[in-house]
């Protein structure tokens, strides 16, 4: 069987990343929404148990990307904190996609909740460029960019 590319490998890789992002995104959002995140709003937040986030939770620890004491909040690292701005811009870049092709609000939040997580680095640029250009044909400048 000769070697090839495993075209699963980047799925894969992807939704290794996805609940860590998942998670620094609430911790962030609920921080800003309320000062402080604990356990039991990431619990409500995220719809599972208390014991599955505190597993969660150690192993974003162990990543460097939370810093919590026991019974106390949950805060962001420095590199949670960017992990987390860095999933906030690629949600609102495919949502205002998504909603600039004709998708609904509410659609176009439930979907990216999934596509933020799969798309490229390539893919989210088209789109930013989509958005830039108001959903124009692509320019000579952009073409130019691409090689």
């Amino acid at each position: 069987m000769p070697n090839r590319p495993n075209p699963f490998a980047k799925t894969r890789r992807d939704h290794a990343d996805e609940t860590a992002e998942d998670y620094v995104e609430a911790i962030a959002d609920i921080e800003m929404a309320s000062g402080s995140c604990r356990v039991k709003d990431l619990s409500e937040r995220m719809q599972v148990s208390h014991v599955t986030v505190t597993r969660i939770l150690s192993r974003l620890s162990d990543a460097g990307l939370v810093a919590r004491e026991p019974y106390g909040p949950v805060g962001l690292t420095p590199r949670g904190l960017e992990m987390a701005a860095a999933s906030r811009t690629r949600h609102e870049t495919v949502v205002a996609f998504l909603e600039r092709i004709g998708v609904s609000n509410a659609t176009a939040e439930h979907d990216a909740e999934g596509m933020e997580h799969h798309a490229s680095k390539e893919t989210l640029e088209a789109m930013r460029r989509y958005l830039r250009h108001d959903g124009s044909a692509m320019t000579e400048e952009d073409a130019g960019n691409r090689q």
